[in-house]
């Protein structure tokens, strides 16, 4: 194993140099390992000469482009600790990010300054535009050009070691306001192998990046285990996921696999019928699922529509991506309903008493190993509620089997307190979820005078299906406790997501409340 990301990226690039790491979708514009890691060494030094050494942080303000691969590694390069930032955020939220990952200077793509500058001219830390564009011949040049602010000179220091953190990563705040966690080189590394190895991935393989670069599903499974295995990372048109072009975008690439978090899966095996093509397209290796619960129906409509297999993973910002994953066909059982087994890290199923927990039998789960994070940056409290002795109290429920196969049943947090009946709202979105009319579903807590708390949910329904309430109501009645049926459904064209996609409980809540009629 490399001993950083800057020297795993120089491997790649003395094993494979000619071989494509990056392309795009137009099929325009490819980097070669080679030219990839002589753009990163190129904008490194410029980064030097502007001041960045020592792990200082930089944000990387950017969509799912080629200028945010050379920037990272870049950054990394010229001894800085990446910071990657949603491009997309409204100012105030922004600078606050800016303020938590502690940010020296700021790197943005060039196709977005112009927005960036404008929307963000309160940013007070010297800005960078990065472009990468057609050089003399074959060669392509990186020009970071100063656009505001001023940054102090000095050299680099000595290079990172394993225990140096790489990269900071914001934690998606599904259950509280996000938190800044420090992903160190051999973090990265660990849960990169990982990744790698659970999927045999090879420099034969190529995938879509599909998920944002700004969170560890994207970064970790999708670009840096590709990279680290010699295979092609391609960019999407507009640097973000769009359904309509999804499937001429993976024939391009000639992708053999991708990963993505189930809304996404559900919104591909809705357009099939008509998008998914039936000829000249590469086989698929397999799909993967990440970041929510996939319901297994949801999961055999996908392999059957897209004749691959789909394994589930899971994992969080604070084990750096995975921990666990379902094996590909023949590497052992399947077991549709599970998230898998270890990957690299030891994971451990609590009972409320601190103690291990038998098979079947449901407690919080404790994930240490080389993956995890020690702890999150500048936050003593939260760090202390959520580790100790080397564990990580993720806070999710779960199960193991005797086989050691874990299976997910919500989040503390989450856990919906009806009259001293406890509800898992995850629970409830796949029943729902598996009912042949609804395409897409999410359930959330409201007030209650009675209970103290009750369950609600709100559905999207598949096209051209019609199903009502109380048919769904009763849809969940026979598979259900009658005290965790939703005690109102609603009916809604989309679900509010968070920026890695998953289901924002919290904001469906506040957009619902308890007074709308359904």
């Amino acid at each position: 194993m490399a001993a950083t990301l800057t020297k795993l990226l120089e491997e790649s690039a003395t094993r494979w140099p000619s071989r494509v790491a990056l392309g795009d979708s137009s099929g325009d514009r490819a980097l070669t390992y080679r030219h990839l890691g002589d753009l990163a060494g190129d904008a490194a030094a410029q980064l030097r000469r502007n001041g960045i050494a020592d792990g200082a942080p930089v944000a990387i303000v950017s969509d799912t482009c080629v200028e945010y691969a050379v920037a990272l590694f870049a950054v990394l390069a010229a001894g800085g600790c990446a910071a990657p930032l949603n491009p997309g955020l409204a100012a105030p939220q922004l600078i606050a990010r800016l303020a938590d990952v502690r940010a020296r200077a700021v790197v943005v793509p060039r196709h977005l300054h112009d927005d960036f500058a404008g929307a963000h001219a309160g940013v007070e830390l010297p800005v960078w535009q990065l472009a990468v564009t057609p050089g003399r011949g074959s060669r392509l040049s990186a020009a970071p050009v100063p656009v505001s602010g001023q940054g102090a000179a000095r050299p680099g220091g000595p290079d990172p070691d394993l225990s140096d953190a790489a990269i900071l990563m914001l934690t998606s705040g599904t259950t509280a306001a996000p938190k800044v966690v420090p992903l160190t080189h051999a973090n990265l590394l660990a849960s990169i192998d990982g990744i790698r190895g659970s999927y045999r991935l090879t420099p034969e393989d190529a995938t879509l990046l599909v998920m944002p670069l700004f969170h560890g599903h994207g970064l970790l499974a999708g670009l840096l285990s590709t990279l680290a295995s010699g295979g092609a990372a391609f960019m999407p048109a507009g640097g973000q996921f769009h359904a309509g072009r999804f499937w001429p975008e993976m024939a391009v690439a000639r992708a053999t696999w991708y990963t993505a978090v189930p809304t996404i899966h559900q919104i591909l095996l809705a357009r099939a019928g008509s998008e998914y093509p039936s000829k000249g397209y590469p086989e698929l290796r397999f799909v993967r699922s990440c970041s929510a619960p996939l319901a297994p129906a949801v999961q055999r409509d996908l392999e059957s529509a897209f004749s691959a297999p789909v394994v589930q993973a899971y994992g969080m910002t604070e084990t750096t991506h995975q921990a666990a994953s379902n094996p590909l066909p023949g590497d052992g059982p399947d077991k549709t309903a599970s998230v898998g087994v270890p990957t690299g890290a030891q994971i451990q199923v609590t009972r409320p008493d601190g103690k291990p927990a038998g098979d079947g039998e449901t407690g919080e789960l404790w994930i240490r190993g080389a993956t995890v994070t020690a702890g999150y940056l500048g936050n003593p409290q939260a760090t202390a509620e959520s580790f100790s002795a080397g564990w990580f109290h993720t806070g999710d429920l779960g199960r193991t089997d005797a086989d050691g196969y874990l299976f997910l049943t919500g989040r503390i947090k989450e856990i919906i307190n009806r009259g001293g009946e406890k509800i898992s709202p995850a629970a409830v979105d796949e029943v729902l979820q598996s009912n042949p009319g609804v395409e897409d579903a999410l359930s959330f807590p409201v007030p209650d005078s009675k209970y103290g708390e009750d369950i609600q949910a709100a559905v999207v329904l598949r096209r051209g299906r019609a199903v009502s309430e109380a048919e769904l109501k009763g849809y969940c009645g026979s598979r259900l406790s009658a005290f965790e049926v939703p005690k109102r459904i609603f009916f809604l064209d989309h679900l509010p997501r968070t920026e890695k996609g998953t289901g924002d409980r919290r904001q469906l809540a506040a957009l619902l409340g308890a007074n709308r009629t359904p």
